[in-house]
């Protein structure tokens, strides 16, 4: 699913564990990394943030900011996506890997 968004306005979303997860409602891989987050309590193990970008204007910049530092094309620009403070990651099977590895380093 592709999402274009315009980083005109810089919204104020505090972050303060620095670990982003942007979804969109209604999205199935989304909801894949959610069932992972819930099964495994992730909320209450890895401090992070969770940002819907695709109703919220405001998320949405935040979302094409960070995938621009990664230079991920717009056209190329979809959700699941994870902020780790520095990097970007992909894809609902490698955000779960990246949350599996915190949780390792417990």
């Amino acid at each position: 699913m592709l999402l274009i968004v315009s980083a005109c306005a810089k919204p104020q979303i505090e972050n303060k564990s620095g670990i982003i997860l942007f979804y969109g409602d209604g999205c199935p891989h989304c909801g894949n990394v959610e069932a992972f987050i819930k099964e495994h309590n992730l909320t209450e193990k890895i401090q992070f943030d969770q940002l819907e970008v695709f109703n919220n204007k405001d998320n949405s910049v935040v979302f094409a900011e960070k995938a621009g530092i990664c230079q991920i094309p717009q056209e190329k620009l979809g959700v699941p996506l994870l902020w780790d403070g520095a990097n970007c990651v992909e894809g609902d099977q490698n955000i779960i890997k990246f949350f599996k590895d915190k949780l390792d380093e417990k």
